[in-house]
């Protein structure tokens, strides 16, 4: 008979759960400051940080389903934060960059989130974070490199 399955130390389940309480923790700043979904800060984070994409390029680098950035883009788009741009040889893709206004207030929500990062170093102690992103890295290099099977 094999062992009882302890969900508490799966580490995707742990990863998932750490993963979502702090994506919640850091919801309240923005929303708070911003009026702003998650879906709506991680296009705008994406934009800022990568800058000129496609709506497709935003849902794979934040992990997003198309119709949440369809929703986030419009919202941001709503807002002069963002300008579409079709392409001059494939008109079913826009490319997508933030305003003047987009970047600032990308500018201003990295501020704020920096200042959450700082609190998290605070709350966890020395070396904490250097330590979690070794493992995460860890965890990807692991994932990445694996063989993928055919279905």
């Amino acid at each position: 008979m094999s062992a009882p399955f302890d969900l508490e130390s799966f580490l995707p389940y742990r990863l998932n759960r750490a993963a979502e309480l702090i994506s919640l923790s850091f919801s309240k700043e923005y929303k708070q400051r911003f009026q702003m979904t998650r879906p709506e800060w991680r296009a705008l984070a994406a934009l800022g940080s990568v800058g000129r994409m496609t709506a497709t390029d935003i849902g794979v680098h934040s992990n997003m389903h198309k119709t949440k950035v369809s929703r986030a883009v419009h919202a941001l788009e709503e807002r002069r934060w963002l300008r579409r741009q079709e392409n001059e040889t494939d008109r079913r893709v826009e490319h997508l960059e933030l305003t003047a206004q987009g970047q600032k207030a990308y500018r201003e929500i990295a501020d704020l989130a920096r200042a959450y990062q700082s609190t998290l170093e605070k709350a966890l102690g020395s070396g904490a974070i250097e330590r979690i992103e070794a493992g995460l890295a860890d965890v990807e290099q692991a994932l990445l490199a694996r063989p993928r099977k055919r279905a």
